[in-house]
């Protein structure tokens, strides 16, 4: 068996459409954008084109409200900074967040505190979920942003934005969800979400890396993160990326067509492995909201093995899997979010985090419970801890 990938969310393969696409765009020889010629006037129909296929996968109704970055961490950057600096009127500098946020956001509100803001991190419930009543009680009259991604990208919990943002506009407030590991995935309407902003990236939807948006609601005030030219409206200094744009315009053309087979299909998988698993491996937890949470990621902690051992011995036997977040890799800390749930420490250090794509099969999963169970037999095995257990 070839290799196999259940690290999907930190590298999607490009689909071949969005390759031929790319590829056909590479030959074409594209001007800028922004050049008053026609390779000039060529390349502004091709983004376009494309920044309106991206609009339609979130149900944004005028396209000019998306503007097109390097990425997810840059569109939550900007979401957050040009946010918070262009709104900090008479002195307000308050921002909400919550305790399991993307490092991108924890950094960024970190960033921003260094410059005198003000940061209120509401908790999450045990499957890792925001109750909006704490988001509610954390608003003041000095709050300017509420900022709470709408799914985790460690353990899958969807979170209640719907509600959350009735809260905010009821406040006056502006609300920033991350959905870089949402969209494309599962349905996203910014629209019924009544999110103000929306970050979100390429990759996870089988684009390419290195392309990314943000949802700007039509009025919202928020500076540029990149100051130079009057590239997206203004809002982004800088050529824009245009190869990787295109390929990102046929990935969401391809994800929107998609979403409900893919779904099933990734769902089908997903329960495949939770069925299959007490087979092969018994004491572990698994994290996340059972109902609320995305089709394609489990998070299991195994009891009394460490995570990143695992992950070597998958990769020896040409299995991707991870511990947390690919942007966390290599910390020695235990995940903030698992703890934030009220996990254990050595039981967050023994998770590993499992992301289903459509080049998956059922036969992967039964290969991979093979495997892991050898590895997690090997590791128990050397475990003080495990024999101390099992033979008290």
């Amino acid at each position: 068996m070839g290799f196999i990938n259940l690290d999907h969310i930190s590298a999607n393969p490009l689909l071949s459409e969005v390759q031929e696409a790319m590829i056909d765009a590479i030959k074409k020889d594209y001007g800028n954008p922004s050049s008053q010629h026609k390779l000039g006037d060529q390349a502004t129909e091709a983004l376009d084109n494309a920044r309106e296929s991206v609009a339609r996968l979130i149900n944004c109704t005028d396209s000019r409200r998306i503007i097109f970055t390097s990425g997810g961490t840059e569109s939550v950057n900007h979401a957050v900074k040009g946010i918070a600096w262009a709104n900090a009127e008479k002195g307000k500098k308050h921002i909400v967040t919550s305790n399991v946020e993307h490092k991108t956001v924890i950094r960024s509100l970190r960033r921003l505190k260094m410059l005198g803001f003000k940061i209120t991190s509401v908790p999450v419930d045990s499957y890792g979920r925001v109750n909006p009543d704490h988001v509610a009680n954390a608003i003041n009259d000095e709050t300017i942003l509420v900022s709470i991604m709408h799914s985790n990208n460690e353990i899958g919990t969807i979170q209640p934005i719907e509600k959350i943002a009735e809260i905010t506009k009821d406040k006056n407030v502006i609300f920033h969800s991350d959905a870089v590991d949402s969209v494309g995935v599962v349905p996203i309407d910014v629209e019924k979400l009544g999110v103000d902003a929306l970050s979100f990236a390429s990759n996870p939807f089988y684009g390419p890396t290195g392309a990314g948006g943000l949802y700007i609601r039509s009025g919202l005030k928020i500076w540029p993160l990149l100051e130079g030219g009057v590239q997206e409206n203004n809002r982004r200094g800088g050529a824009e990326n245009l190869i990787g744009i295109i390929g990102m315009g046929v990935a969401a053309d391809l994800a929107l067509k998609d979403m409900a087979s893919r779904i099933n299909y990734i769902k089908t998988l997903k329960e495949k492995f939770l069925e299959e698993l007490p087979r092969y491996i018994d004491e572990y937890i698994i994290n996340g909201h059972p109902e609320y949470c995305l089709p394609n990621l489990v998070s299991v902690a195994i009891k009394y093995i460490e995570g990143e051992s695992v992950v070597l011995m998958l990769d020896e036997e040409n299995i991707a899997a991870s511990t947390r977040s690919a942007c966390a890799s290599g910390s020695l800390r235990a995940s903030h979010v698992l703890l934030s749930t009220g996990l254990e420490f050595a039981d967050a250090q023994g998770t590993l985090v499992l992301t289903f794509g459509i080049d998956n099969s059922e036969a992967e999963i039964e290969h991979f419970l093979t495997v892991l169970k050898k590895a997690v037999d090997t590791l128990r095995a050397m475990s003080p801890l495990y024999k101390k257990t099992t033979h008290a």
